[in-house]
């Protein structure tokens, strides 16, 4: 039996906008102008990113030792869900609010400034300290700043990281151990990352094209998005998740199953939690990487569980791969279609790609720009995550409309 819970307020900050409110609009737009580049050195070309272009909050004096760019992309998330945040620790005392995120980078960007630092000065940069390096940094770093004093933890399992973020937040309120928790994730671009996606040859020249017979790769994507998870009270409007479906394939290091086995099993576990048939699904969030391997699987994955018709997305192209914070993040975009429906209508955010859909892939249907679709009842989306290492994780987001 499914132990629903309540995603009651959710903060958001990736290259389509700073915010919820200023995001939705250029989501639905498919807007790929917020793109940018990323210097490669002398001896390469530039790469196209997605980069954070607004400002970013300081880190307090007090948290000193975790200033970093990870850590204020993580902040300007949760100012924005501050209010209720508080009211959750007023409400039920800060030993029974719990916080779990996923990250892969952590302060990596950081550490490459202060040990560029170190080459030009033989000294470390006075504002470095290993606390922004460390993956539960960024963990310690939200409880601190909340004056949360339950189970705190982060996690790292590549791609599927700020998916599984809320899938454990989810089992930390089942279990007991937290009356509310704090759950999300954040990436940073940073050399490693740009370098290492690169050595693999999985980064295309051009914005990422997923499901297209000409795709190249991904993009590289920065940004982050936290969310209050709570157990769910009343029948009220609000968004929940509904169900989680995870799977462990361990196919390869980098590479997924071919066959989709792994992404299958994630996918249908989160219906059965969701205790929800394929038809039930309005919207599936693509995890849409633009690689060859990735689309090829999860498009047959799709087909075999939840059919053809079902209007799918992935938001990567306008959003790049944010890496530990993607399954956070389009947990939020799908949050936020829930969230904006009106009249029994959801609107999708449009799959942008050059339309020259592969014949290799499963012949699964790609959202339009504009598209809408009509829901009763209770409304369905899924997003998924697939990381490296066969690190899978499906979510069913949840809304009951009239």
């Amino acid at each position: 039996m499914s132990t629903h819970c309540s995603l009651g307020a959710m903060g958001l900050v990736q290259a389509l906008g700073a915010d919820a409110s200023g995001t939705w609009p250029r989501l639905l737009e498919g807007d790929q102008t917020r793109l940018s580049h990323w210097d490669m050195g002398s001896d390469r070309p530039p790469i196209v990113v997605a980069s954070v272009r607004d400002d970013l909050p300081e880190i307090p004096a007090s948290l000193s030792a975790f200033a970093c760019r990870n850590n204020a992309m993580a902040l300007a998330a949760l100012f924005q869900i501050e209010e209720p945040l508080r009211e959750a620790i007023a409400r039920f005392g800060a030993s029974r609010v719990g916080v779990v995120m996923g990250t892969s980078t952590s302060g990596v960007s950081d550490a490459e400034l202060a040990i560029r630092h170190h080459l030009e000065t033989e000294s470390l940069a006075p504002s470095f300290d290993y606390a922004q390096l460390e993956f539960g940094g960024i963990a310690d770093f939200t409880a601190r700043w909340l004056g949360a004093e339950g189970p705190a933890y982060t996690l790292s399992t590549a791609c599927s990281s700020g998916a599984r973020a809320l899938a454990s937040a989810r089992s930390m309120l089942r279990l007991g151990f937290c009356d509310a928790v704090v759950a999300g994730a954040a990436d940073t671009l940073c050399g490693l990352t740009t370098g290492g996606f690169s050595s693999l040859q999985a980064i295309a020249p051009e914005p990422t094209n997923p499901m297209s017979v000409n795709r190249r790769g991904l993009t590289l994507g920065e940004g982050a998005a936290v969310f209050l998870v709570t157990r769910e009270t009343g029948d009220g409007g609000g968004v929940r998740l509904a169900g989680v479906g995870e799977s462990s394939e361990a196919h390869h290091m980098s590479a997924p199953d071919p066959d989709g086995r792994g992404a299958e099993t994630a996918i249908r576990l989160a219906l059965e939690d969701a205790e929800a048939d394929p038809s039930d699904i309005a919207y599936v969030n693509l995890h849409g990487t633009g690689t060859a391997l990735n689309d090829a699987m999860e498009s047959a994955a799709v087909e075999r569980v939840l059919g053809r018709e079902v209007a799918c997305s992935s938001t990567k192209p306008m959003t790049g791969h944010t890496l530990g914070a993607a399954g956070a993040i389009e947990a939020a975009f799908s949050w936020l279609v829930l969230e904006h429906a009106q009249n029994g209508t959801l609107s999708l955010p449009p799959h942008v790609y050059d339309g020259e859909f592969d014949p290799a892939c499963a012949p699964i249907h790609l959202a339009h720009k504009g598209e809408t679709v009509g829901v009763r009842g209770r409304a369905l989306v899924l997003t998924s995550s697939f990381g490296f290492g066969g690190n899978n994780c499906c979510l069913v987001l949840e809304r009951k409309l009239p």
